[in-house]
This record gives C-alpha cells, sequence and structure tokens, in this order.
C-alpha cells in the first residue's frame, strides 16, 4: 500500500479565529503550512502517491502543493460542493490505483507505523482498518471499542473518559468493497459508513500510542506550534 488520500476539503470554522483566509490544514505552524508536517512524515513512511480530496479555497493548496513537491507524486479530486467525509473519500478513490487506500485528515497529524496499519488490514482481510490511539482524561473525542482480536465492536459518543481508544484519523481502505455500497455523493465516512456497517465484523484496528495532534480548534493549534518540529 503506497497511496494516501489527504481529506483538506473543510472550511475551518473553528479556526476562523487564528487563521482567517486559509484552508484549515494551510495554517502557519513553525513558518509552513501544516500540512507540510502531514506530508513530509508520510513520505517518510513510503508513501508515493498522495490523492488529495479538495473544495474550500482548493487553488491556495494545489498552488503551494505542485511548488512544494513538484517530484512527488500528486493527483487532486476536487469536490464542487461540499460532499461530506464519505463523499470526499468516495471521489476521491477515483484517483486511486490500488485495491486498498489509507486515508487521513490534511488537518491531524498521527504518526502511524503505516506498514504495520496495513500488516493489520491484509491479514484480517479487513474492508477498513482505523488507527486507535490511547489516551487518559478527555473529552472531545468519543471511544472505539474493540475485542481481543482488534476487530472494532462499537464506536461510542463524545463525553469525558478516564481512559479509551480514541479514532486518530487514519484508516486502510479497501476501495472495491467500500464503493459496492452505492452510497449517495454526499455522506459522512464516521457515522453513515463506520457506524452502520461496524456490525459486520469486517472493521479492524491498529492500536499505536503514536504521537498525534488534531489542530481543528485554536487550542490545539497553539500546542502545534510549540511541539512540531
Amino acid at each position: 500500500m503506497k497511496e494516501l488520500i489527504i481529506l483538506a476539503g473543510g472550511l475551518g470554522t473553528r479556526l476562523r479565529s487564528e487563521v482567517p483566509d486559509l484552508p484549515k490544514c494551510m495554517a502557519p505552524v513553525k513558518g509552513k503550512p501544516f500540512i507540510d508536517f502531514v506530508i513530509d512524515y508520510y513520505i517518510s513512511q513510503k508513501i508515493e502517491k498522495f490523492i488529495f480530496a479538495l473544495g474550500y479555497k482548493s487553488e491556495i493548496l494545489q498552488n503551494h502543493l505542485t511548488e512544494k513537491y513538484p517530484n512527488q507524486q500528486l493527483e487532486f479530486s476536487l469536490e464542487e460542493e461540499p460532499l461530506g467525509t464519505g463523499g470526499a473519500i468516495k471521489l476521491a478513490c477515483e484517483k486511486a490505483s490500488e485495491e486498498n487506500v489509507f486515508i487521513t485528515n490534511g488537518d491531524t497529524l498521527f504518526k502511524v507505523d503505516v506498514e504495520a496499519l496495513a500488516k493489520t488490514h491484509m491479514h484480517n482481510k479487513a474492508e477498513c482498518t482505523l488507527g486507535l490511539k490511547p489516551m487518559q482524561n478527555f473529552e472531545r473525542f468519543g471511544v472505539v471499542k474493540v475485542d481481543n482480536n482488534n476487530c472494532v465492536q462499537s464506536f461510542q459518543e463524545k463525553q469525558y473518559y478516564a481512559e479509551g481508544l480514541i479514532n486518530g484519523g487514519f484508516y486502510a481502505l479497501n476501495i472495491q468493497i467500500f464503493l459496492k455500497k452505492n452510497f449517495e455523493n454526499k455522506f459522512s465516512f464516521e457515522k453513515d459508513y463506520l457506524e452502520q456497517f461496524v456490525s459486520q465484523k469486517k472493521i479492524f484496528a491498529s492500536v499505536q500510542d503514536k504521537y498525534f495532534i488534531d489542530m481543528g480548534i485554536p487550542e490545539d493549534y497553539r500546542r502545534a506550534a510549540e511541539e512540531l518540529e
């Protein structure tokens, strides 16, 4: 597995106070766009092809990426209207050439061991494999329950948890099986796919206690500026 879809079409409304005129993943951190940290990490993990699912102010991202990464294999999937995470992934899958593809969010950096997650995905013949992050004392994220074989059992709502596994927003996905489900063009990957089909026992997890930051709110955006190098 060498291809990665990056969801980078969000409006970034919660970050407008900090970054009023840019797509969320273009927010500057240490003098460069946050998305560069994401791309550079996954290049180090031997990702060869990046497929960007773009929407809001897409030309800003396209211009930056083609200039910054001229020797990298880049594809762009453009939404004419907001399609939700599921619709964006469905459209971007048309640009993929492998049977399975990785997916992540452009405003999140989860430093997963990509090869280990791919092995879990292939070993279980999974439809989708989630990268899960152990976390303590949180309420911003829901919790994912897994069994002893790391098969996902359920998704719990956001509330305070003393500890639990959160969805780190990094996935491996079998494209053919996903597209056979005949979703509408506009839908939520999390609500309409993961939560609806979890009972079929084809969704697995790779639990990795790696660095994770979701800079979608001002507090964590400022934390990214302190932590990333």
